[in-house]
């Protein structure tokens, strides 16, 4: 397994059919969809990108193994895959929210609340 992580709005997850491929918003504007690996990287790429959106963000853990779809790592570190294709559903192997401070920065991971869009 080669985990990695992709950032969803919570609502937007909501409206997800968890039965088919996931098709993230930047996979018809940018071609792709945006993934990022490590923990520490996503919070800090939350950070850069979602501090000051309010809306409650979630972390999928992808299987790049299983994506069903070819992605490549664009970045110097190696750390940035872009799936070049709808994620299959069997490859979310985990939800989780991200947790915040007050200020709005992300500060880690925890499990999802049932009512929050999990979906499953």
């Amino acid at each position: 397994m080669r985990p990695t992580f992709h950032l969803v709005p919570a609502a937007a997850w909501a409206d997800v059919d968890r039965e088919v491929p996931y098709r993230a918003a930047s996979l018809a504007a940018e071609g792709f969809i945006h993934c990022t690996d490590g923990a520490d990287e996503l919070i800090a790429t939350a950070n850069r990108h979602y501090r000051t959106d309010p809306q409650p963000f979630l972390a999928l853990t992808v299987d790049l193994d299983r994506a069903g779809a070819a992605w490549t790592v664009e970045d110097d570190r190696g750390i940035y895959p872009h799936v070049h294709g709808p994620i299959a559903a069997d490859a979310i192997v985990a939800v989780q929210a991200l947790d915040r401070d007050p200020d709005g920065t992300f500060r880690g991971l925890s499990a999802v609340d049932q009512g929050s869009g999990s979906g499953g």
